[in-house]
């Protein structure tokens, strides 16, 4: 490529980006400009609200807005795929917000990152070409090595994401739900595209928490997964193993968990 032409068209490319912050390339009128500045920017924020409906909206336009401007601008995404935005734009906020950088700039609030990563699970399980397995209601579960279905997705969050939100998406609240402080306990769910190809999300108990998520890091039987479970709560496998058991059948019919 010409190098006067490549010149040229990062030149356009950031001052797209950034209008701001960017030189716009000479010898090109203002309007063209914006009219390249809508176009661009509008697809990605388009895309984006439609991925986070509940963020964008719980935000509000004015901060939404900046939001996006600010990953617009400043973030380069991994991928030229439209599919893994989403999972970019989570990652970003992850990224800020690990060092408060977003919250601290745009003075936005401290559950955005987990609202956005709540919100993209969805839609990679939605997007996943996994499909369900069969189960076989005779494996003895005790002594087989567990996996987690990929269609099923333990999580833990600091903030109440499934119920914030603004008025009138919580219409039976009667008001917005914008909390200021994290829960003392965490809010634990499980995320489960099931056979109606609708992803659903079901509260989680502590102690079917802490077994799916040994499920998801340790290849171990089941037994092994208990007796692991029973030493962090001090106390002998054979207390835990009736009502660890039945945990571990109910989890399996489910297809949450599979042999």
């Amino acid at each position: 490529m010409d190098k006067a032409l490549e010149q040229q068209l990062l030149c356009l490319a950031h001052y797209v980006r950034d209008p701001t912050g960017s030189t716009p390339p000479p010898g090109m009128e203002a309007r063209r400009l914006a009219i390249y500045r809508r176009l661009f920017y509008g697809n990605i924020e388009a895309m984006l609200a439609s991925g986070f409906p509940v963020l964008s909206a719980s935000l509000g336009s004015d901060d939404w807005h900046r939001l996006v401007q600010d990953f617009y601008a400043g973030y380069r995404s991994q991928t030229p795929l439209f599919t893994e935005l989403a999972s970019e734009f989570a990652f970003y906020l992850e990224q800020e917000l690990a060092g408060q950088g977003v919250a601290e700039r745009l003075k936005l609030p401290l559950w955005l990152a987990e609202l956005a990563h709540y919100e993209q699970v969805e839609t990679v399980l939605l997007l996943s070409n996994a499909q369900p397995v069969a189960v076989h209601p005779s494996t003895e579960l005790l002594d087989t090595v567990l996996v987690l279905s990929e269609l099923a997705w333990p999580l833990a969050y600091q903030w109440p994401v499934c119920d914030i939100g603004p008025a009138y998406l919580l219409e039976h609240l009667l008001k917005a739900h914008l909390p200021k402080q994290p829960l003392p306990e965490p809010t634990l769910l499980l995320a489960q595209r099931k056979a109606d190809q609708k992803v659903h999300f079901s509260r989680l108990a502590p102690l079917a928490y802490t077994l799916l998520a040994s499920v998801q890091q340790q290849q171990w039987t089941g037994r092994q997964h208990l007796a692991a479970l029973a030493e962090s709560m001090g106390v002998t496998l054979e207390t835990v193993l009736p009502a660890g058991k039945a945990l571990l059948e109910q989890l399996h019919q489910q297809a949450v968990i599979l042999g």
